[in-house]
């Protein structure tokens, strides 16, 4: 368990940063439009879900990568 706590707080390379950041904002888009007060069709309701849960996997995934050392 320790070296999966080291693991999160270790520095992430920049690419993983950026596609974290993709991830979070799929995922606030997708919440916004589940829960939107207003009548939509299925199909975009389950369409947001689905954005909502690759978001999701998109951030954790790319907060475990780590930079192991210095690129040439």
């Amino acid at each position: 368990m320790k070296e999966i706590i080291q693991r999160l707080q270790a520095p992430t390379p920049k690419f993983f940063r950026r596609l974290r950041n993709v991830g979070l904002l799929l995922t606030g888009v997708a919440g916004a439009i589940a829960t939107a007060p207003v009548a939509l069709p299925a199909a975009v309701v389950t369409a947001a879900g689905y954005l909502a849960l690759a978001g999701a996997i998109a951030g954790a995934v790319s907060q475990t990568a780590v930079k192991t050392g210095q690129q040439p």
